[in-house]
C-alpha cells in the first residue's frame, strides 16, 4: 500500500467476510431463476393469441416491467446521490445498489422486447393507423398535432436512448467502484464524484421521458409536466424497500451482518419514509392542480380512474401508499428493528404495484381498446402476479448474480471506516 491508496479490508476490518463463499446462495439465485423464467414464459405465451387475452397479458407485463424498472432505475439513484453528496453512511450498502442498477443493461433492456414487438397494442391510441391522416375516419387532431414527437420511429429512437445512457451510467461507475476494491486509489471517489452530477442530469431527463413515453403516452391526449417526478418517486420508494429486504436477506445468511447494522437501516428507512411522502406529495400536486384548473382535456385521466373499483384503487393508495405508511414509519424504533422495517418494506413494494396499476391499466383498456380486465375496472387477473414474479423475480436473480460475483462492500473506499462506525444522532 502506498501513501496515496485507501487501506486494504484487512487492515480496516481484520477477518471481514466480504465475498460470498464459493457455491453458497447459488442454489438459491438458480432457483429464483428458474421460477422467474417459468413465470415470464407463461405471461408473453397469452401475447401470441389476439383480442383481449393480448392485451389482458400486455396490461400485466407493462404493469410488471415498470414497477421493476423503477427499482433499478431508483439503485442508479442511490449511486448517483452517493456519490454526489459524497456520503459516508451509504458506503457499506452502496454496492448492493450498484448490482441492482447493473441489470438495466441488458436483462430490463431485454425485457423490453416484448413490448416492442407487440408495440401497436400498447400504444394502440396514437400507433394506429390513419390517426393522423385528416382524410381518414378516425383522424384525431390532438395526436397530430403531436405527431413530431409521438410515431414509432422516434419512439424507438427515444427508447435505444434511454437504455444507452442507463447502461453507460450504471455500468461506469459499478466498474470504477470495482476497480478501486483492487487499487484503492481515492482519486476514483473524486472522480465519481466530479462525474456524478452531470450523470444525475442525464438519469433526470431519461427517467423522465421513459415515464412520458411508456406510461403517459397510453392516454395521448392526457399531459402532466409532473408526472416523471411522481413515477420517479415511487421507483425510488421501491428501490428502498428492496435495499433493506436484499440486505436483511443476506445478513440472515451470514453475509454483511458486522457492518449493516441498525444504524443503517435506521437510514434506509428514513429514506424509505421521506420519498414515499415526497411521492405523496407529488401525487396530491398533480391531482389538486387538475381538479383546481377543472379543464377537460387534463381531468380526462382522473375521472377515468374515480368510476368504480378503480376509485377504489385511488382510496387504497391513498391510505395503503401514504396515511398507513406515516404512521406506521414515523417512530424510529419502527425503522431500526428489521421485522417492522421489513413489513414496511414488503407493504410499500404492494403498494407501488397497485400504484404502478392504477397507472397503467385503465389507459390500456379505454377508448374502445376492448373488454379486457382494465376496461370494466380493477380485477385481478392471473397475468398480474405471473408477470410481476417473472420480470421482478428476474431482476432479483440478476442482481443476486452481480453480488455472488463481486465483493459484498466497496472494499478500499476511502470513507468505508466511516460508514462501518456510522452512528444516527
Amino acid at each position: 500500500m502506498t501513501a496515496l491508496s485507501a487501506p486494504t479490508i484487512d487492515q480496516v476490518a481484520p477477518g471481514l467476510t466480504t465475498r460470498v463463499k464459493d457455491g453458497d446462495l447459488r442454489g438459491t439465485r438458480n432457483a429464483l431463476l428458474g421460477v422467474s423464467v417459468i413465470a415470464l414464459v407463461a405471461s408473453i405465451v397469452p401475447m401470441l393469441a389476439e383480442g383481449e387475452a393480448r392485451r389482458t397479458a400486455l396490461a400485466s407485463y407493462l404493469t410488471a416491467y415498470m414497477f421493476t424498472l423503477g427499482t433499478a432505475l431508483g439503485a442508479l439513484f442511490f449511486v448517483l446521490i452517493h456519490h454526489l453528496t459524497r456520503a459516508g453512511w451509504s458506503v457499506v450498502v452502496r454496492r448492493i445498489s450498484e448490482n441492482m442498477a447493473a441489470t438495466l443493461f441488458p436483462w430490463l433492456a431485454v425485457l423490453f422486447l416484448p413490448l416492442a414487438i407487440w408495440h401497436h397494442d400498447v400504444w394502440h391510441h396514437w400507433m394506429v393507423e390513419g390517426v393522423t391522416d385528416p382524410a381518414a375516419p378516425n383522424y384525431d387532431a390532438v395526436i397530430a398535432g403531436k405527431s413530431a414527437y409521438l410515431n414509432v420511429p422516434f419512439f424507438f429512437i427515444r427508447a435505444g436512448v434511454y437504455f444507452a445512457v442507463w447502461a453507460l451510467l450504471a455500468h461506469w461507475f459499478r466498474n470504477s467502484s470495482l476497480a478501486q476494491d483492487q487499487d484503492g486509489d481515492p482519486a476514483r471517489s473524486l472522480k465519481m464524484a466530479r462525474r456524478s452530477a452531470p450523470a444525475m442530469l442525464a438519469f433526470a431527463l431519461t427517467t423522465t421521458f421513459a415515464a412520458f413515453d411508456w406510461i403517459m403516452s397510453l392516454d395521448p391526449h392526457w399531459f402532466s409536466t409532473i408526472f416523471g417526478v411522481v413515477y420517479f418517486a415511487g421507483g425510488v420508494v421501491a428501490m428502498y424497500a428492496t435495499l433493506a429486504l436484499f440486505a436483511m436477506w443476506l445478513g440472515r445468511h451470514g453475509y454483511l451482518r458486522e457492518v449493516v447494522n441498525a444504524e443503517h437501516y435506521h437510514d434506509i428507512g428514513k429514506l424509505l419514509f421521506a420519498f414515499m411522502v415526497f411521492w405523496a406529495y407529488t401525487s396530491f400536486s398533480q391531482y389538486m392542480l387538475i381538479w383546481y384548473a377543472n379543464l377537460p382535456e387534463e381531468t380526462g385521466w382522473f375521472a377515468t380512474r374515480s368510476e368504480g373499483s378503480w376509485n377504489t384503487v385511488f382510496t387504497v393508495l391513498a391510505f395503503g401508499h401514504f396515511l398507513a405508511p406515516l404512521a406506521f414509519l414515523m417512530s424510529r424504533h419502527t425503522k431500526r428493528r428489521q421485522p417492522t422495517l421489513a413489513i414496511a418494506a414488503v407493504f410499500m413494494l404492494v403498494m407501488h404495484w397497485f400504484d404502478m396499476a392504477y397507472q397503467i391499466m385503465p389507459s390500456m383498456a379505454d377508448h374502445g381498446a376492448g373488454d379486457g380486465h382494465a376496461h370494466a375496472g380493477f380485477t385481478l387477473h392471473w397475468t398480474d402476479p405471473v408477470a410481476l414474479i417473472g420480470i421482478y423475480g428476474l431482476f432479483l436473480a440478476m442482481s443476486l448474480r452481480n453480488v455472488i460475483g463481486t465483493p459484498l462492500i466497496p472494499e478500499r473506499d476511502p470513507r468505508l471506516a466511516e460508514s462501518m462506525h456510522f452512528h444516527n444522532v
